[in-house]
């Protein structure tokens, strides 16, 4: 990440105040935070509020990917947008409400889907990727790019009660974890989601985004949190790395 200091504007003081007198942030943390580029892939549940706590947080650069539309349905989970965005593209309808959250934030938007062809184009700008799809072949590629050009990845998933988030940096890698697509992959329109359990998940990655850019404390690396709505649980898995990967065997 850029080393260079920058200064804060008199009312950034005053937005910040609160992470500047935290111990583990600080001013050295929020001069990171400014300086720092996050590519959040998805504006779905998790890419939601992961965007307004990173916004919100003084994150100098917030890239959004998304090729989606806003629609009725997403309003029960997705907190970013309202009933007047229905119809709009998600990058621009996220963009205005983070703009109006925080305007020392610059958003850039792609309206396109990550694909392999231009995974590693898009994600070779930015310093930390936030990945919150719930497609497979979209996560197996973008833990390719990041392994390919050494970005740390901040992952969440969510399952109708249940969510969970781990941290990849290297190996072991996303793809250590889900070897394949499973064959009975669930998605939130196919067997539903309790829409408060995106704003617990989405602000946990942004939590460990937050950690990984200004240093504090210990992101979840090689380790995934699960966290079980109904029965209010968390547990904490390690994770191993698989020397057969094709991702990450050979790093």
């Amino acid at each position: 990440m850029n080393q260079t200091p920058v200064r804060f504007a008199d009312d950034e003081v005053e937005r910040y105040a609160r992470h500047l007198i935290l111990s583990e942030v600080g001013g050295p943390g929020q001069q990171a935070l400014k300086k720092a580029r996050v590519l959040v892939v998805g504006m779905g549940g998790i890419g939601n509020p992961a965007a307004l706590y990173l916004a919100a947080a003084g994150v100098g650069t917030l890239g959004l990917i998304d090729d989606d539309v806003v629609s009725l349905s997403n309003l029960q989970r997705q907190v970013i947008f309202g009933s007047d965005d229905i119809g709009k593209p998600k990058i621009e309808a996220a963009k205005a409400r983070l703009n109006a959250l925080n305007p020392h934030t610059s958003v850039e938007m792609f309206n396109q889907r990550i694909t392999p062809d231009n995974a590693r184009d898009l994600i070779r700008q930015y310093d930390v990727v936030l990945d919150g799809t719930d497609d497979f072949d979209t996560r197996f590629c973008v833990n390719a790019a990041c392994v390919a050009d050494y970005k740390p990845l901040v992952s969440g998933a969510l399952g109708r009660w249940t969510g969970q988030v781990g941290v990849f940096t290297g190996q072991p890698c996303y793809q250590c974890l889900v070897p394949e697509v499973p064959p009975e992959a669930e998605t939130c329109a196919r067997v539903g989601i309790i829409g408060a359990l995106a704003g617990v998940i989405g602000t946990m990655t942004a939590l460990e985004a937050l950690k990984v850019i200004t240093g504090a404390g210990q992101p979840l690396e090689s380790r995934l949190l699960i966290y079980d709505g109904l029965a209010a649980t968390t547990r904490v898995a390690k994770l191993a790395a698989d020397p057969q990967c094709p991702v990450c065997g050979g790093h």
